[in-house]
């Protein structure tokens, strides 16, 4: 993922509500959101070049989310893909990630009601404060321009009693660029650093491929909706949380 906005224990009937672009590459093989076969329980997209998925939710209700930590002028880690720790979330609990040996990552993971956010850059982490957070491509909550315009904008949809799920899908698919005054300086040239810094992005060979959003309310009711972009395809999975596992 690129772009993770959520409410945390802060809505009175949706104790988390998530609302997620991943951006990757076009060329980059990939099945959409389903119960996995070999590991029935988990629910998420997959990524056939590696093995991993960026984010994903189980039967017992564990949630794992992940974006890459974008600096260009940090050398790069010549680790296993960082899509398999969102996948030893998921089949597991850690209470520890063990980051040392994959290029840079943010880790949201845990049970619903546990969650904990890791950066590998800076070694912190910890157990996920009550709130509205946003994460792109840099720390929790970093001001990027795209994630303050995604949260803001989330803040107002989660305040109805049942948030429009077409209203969280409608702030993810923001095109719009932000002023070359607001951009971060990640080590991209200028071009790339514009084009990156929509919420919704779309260049040659690379993009947002699909947006999810996750709703779990305090009965355990559970919505689990994901819209491929590129190519097309749109899957939506309603469950009850299993709560003998």
């Amino acid at each position: 993922m690129c772009l993770i906005v959520l409410a945390y224990k802060v809505h009175p009937r949706y104790p988390l509500i998530v609302a997620a672009n991943r951006d990757e590459f076009l060329e980059r093989p990939t099945l959409p959101a389903a119960f996995w076969p070999d590991a029935p329980h988990i629910l998420a997209g997959r990524d056939l070049k590696a093995g991993g998925t960026w984010l994903g939710f189980t039967k017992a209700g564990r949630f794992a989310a992940l974006t890459n930590y974008r600096d260009l002028r940090r050398p790069p880690v010549n680790g296993p893909s960082r899509g398999a720790l969102v996948r030893q979330v998921l089949e597991g609990d850690p209470t520890t990630i063990e980051g040392d040996h994959f290029d840079g990552f943010n880790l949201l993971y845990g049970a619903i009601g546990k969650l904990r956010y890791y950066n590998n850059i800076e070694g912190s982490g910890g157990p996920l404060a009550p709130g509205v957070h946003g994460i792109s491509n840099h720390l929790l909550d970093t001001p990027w321009p795209k994630v303050v315009k995604a949260r803001d904008r989330f803040a107002e949809v989660i305040k109805s009693d049942v948030p429009s799920v077409g209203d969280l899908f409608g702030l993810l698919n923001d095109p719009r660029r932000a002023p070359d005054e607001a951009l971060p300086d990640t080590g991209l040239d200028l071009d790339r650093e514009r084009a990156l810094s929509s919420v919704f992005i779309s260049t040659k060979g690379y993009g947002t491929r699909c947006s999810t959003v996750l709703m779990v309310d305090s009965k355990g009711r559970v919505l689990f909706e994901e819209r491929t972009h590129q190519p097309r395809g749109d899957v939506r999975f309603d469950f009850d949380l299993d709560r003998t596992s």
